[in-house]
């Protein structure tokens, strides 16, 4: 079961308009019981206006009847009459925290060491580094060179093993691939 659309604004609502128990509600908005309770005293959500889920599809009349003659059933979201497709997750840049920066160059070394098929752009996407960082520590120009051990990006916790898996395993068919046409 989902929880409706705003929660506390439909708490307000069934509160004030049925004769539900607070448990009841507490179950079908997600909120905690003691919540509902406050909310009913007017010590929590105070202005925020009641919202009807029945006049936006989220509950029948009936099944408010039903449950109101029966305390333990549960109220039942009523099925969606549109679909409303899920969106796309967007590709954002990598955020790395501070604390984690000064690792990247370890990692990129790890990389370029052990998996020297990878292109300086799929280096980058896993890491969240630049195309001249790269370049440097591959040419081993970067300034501090000597102070770099390369390191595991996943146990430094830059990228998951998944996405390291996928992105070698992608490289290894591409070089596959003009192996097969000679």
């Amino acid at each position: 079961m989902t929880t409706p659309l705003m929660p506390k604004a439909t708490a307000v609502w069934l509160i004030d308009n049925t004769a539900l128990t607070f448990d009841q509600i507490a179950l079908f908005c997600g909120l905690h019981p003691l919540e509902v309770k406050g909310i009913a005293n007017g010590d929590v959500a105070q202005g925020i206006k009641g919202m009807d889920p029945i006049s936006n599809g989220q509950l029948t009349r009936s099944e408010i009847e039903r449950c109101q003659e029966d305390p333990t059933s549960e109220l039942q979201i009523a099925d969606s009459k549109r679909e409303i497709p899920a969106g796309k997750p967007r590709k954002t840049t990598k955020y790395t925290p501070l604390s984690k920066r000064q690792e990247r160059p370890d990692a990129i070394a790890w990389l370029v060491r052990n998996h020297a098929e990878l292109r300086d752009s799929e280096i980058s996407r896993l890491v969240g580094t630049t195309k001249p960082t790269i370049q440097s520590i591959r040419d081993r120009s970067h300034w501090n060179i000597s102070n770099i051990t390369p390191t595991d990006p996943v146990t430094l916790g830059l990228c998951t093993q998944i996405e390291l898996d996928e992105i070698v395993a992608k490289a290894a068919r591409r070089e596959q691939r003009p192996q097969a046409d000679e």
